[in-house]
């Protein structure tokens, strides 16, 4: 509705991010549902390779397959995420602008620039994660110095701990004391960094930028509204985190009642589906805000709103956006 088109505080926004998820239910979700069922399917063809190769005891020819297994399996998942993140952009454009939306056409509107849209996502997660990702390296090689051949995969050999040199157990223990301080500085930096290029996306989707030009946009857009990203991102992450705990709760009673004891594969495949369930109903939420917030400072700092009223009334044939210095 472009009745909307004006500043809007905090509190507007996060009431027009859940109106617009309301009205817009079927279509937010819809879209999610289709890249949340493609982590689904990549989830259970990984549950399946487990489950051939003799799942929970793995061969230790097998060990280094699966741990490759799980690193492109998470690559596989964010960068659906982030395609997910570019259709919902893209229909919440749209709604908000008074368009007609589709589930069929934002989800096609991501396959003529995907290539963009992949090395945006490349870069600005490098950029904010890359030291947290080497600090999670170095405590994976110390505790592959240390813990018994295999843990990783068979956590039953942890059984095995008192033939651990315990020289190696202190000096290991010094290296993940010194670590830990780095891990919140990490996390700190890279909170920062994702706030400084959270509008880079919707800038890259709605003005059609180059990945460079998207993150020089984000940088001048966010400014001022950082702050409130973060709410709005705490928000999303606090009821993504309840809606998983009230889920996830007969696997979290499971795992407590035998601890230590890697869950039966049936027991893995609906966790998976109840992840699928979560990433589709809470999933735009954070699309839509952010998507909101890129149209309120471009009001606030360039007008859009008397450009877009221009167009709307045949004054301006397009609404031009600033070129990023």
């Amino acid at each position: 509705m472009t009745s909307q088109l004006r500043p809007l505080s905090l509190g507007e926004i996060l009431d027009r991010t859940a109106e617009l998820y309301r009205n817009n239910f079927l279509l937010f979700a819809g879209i999610s549902a289709i890249f949340s069922g493609a982590m689904l399917l990549t989830q259970l063809v990984h549950l399946g390779m487990l489950a051939a190769i003799g799942y929970p005891i793995v061969p230790p020819g097998f060990q280094w397959v699966v741990a490759s297994a799980v690193v492109v399996e998470v690559l596989v998942v964010l960068l659906l995420a982030g395609l997910s993140i570019v259709a919902n952009n893209r229909a919440v454009a749209w709604v908000h602008l008074g368009q007609p939306a589709t589930i069929r056409d934002a989800t096609r509107s991501t396959l003529p620039h995907l290539r963009r849209y992949l090395w945006l996502m490349t870069v600005t997660s490098f950029r904010a994660w890359a030291p947290l990702a080497a600090l999670y390296v170095v405590m994976f090689a110390i505790l592959f110095s240390i813990l018994p051949k295999g843990w990783l995969t068979n956590p039953s050999v942890l059984q095995h701990m008192q033939n651990v040199n315990p020289a190696s157990l202190v000096a290991a223990g010094i290296g993940l004391l010194v670590i830990v301080p780095l891990f919140f500085l990490a996390l700190i930096y890279g909170v920062l960094m994702s706030l400084r290029y959270s509008l880079a996306m919707p800038a890259c989707v709605v003005e059609e930028l180059t990945a460079a030009q998207s993150i020089k946009r984000s940088i001048q857009l966010s400014k001022g509204a950082r702050g409130r990203i973060f709410v709005l991102g705490l928000l999303v992450y606090a009821v993504r985190l309840l809606l998983g705990i009230l889920l996830g709760f007969p696997f979290i009673a499971l795992a407590i009642k035998h601890p230590g004891q890697p869950l039966p594969l049936g027991w893995l495949t609906m966790q998976q589906v109840a992840g699928f369930v979560v990433k589709t109903l809470i999933g735009p939420i954070y699309a839509t805000g952010l998507t909101l917030f890129y149209y309120d400072q471009r009001i606030r700092n360039e007008g859009f709103d008397i450009e877009w009223m221009m167009r709307s009334a045949g004054l301006a044939s397009e609404v031009a956006a600033p070129t990023p210095e």
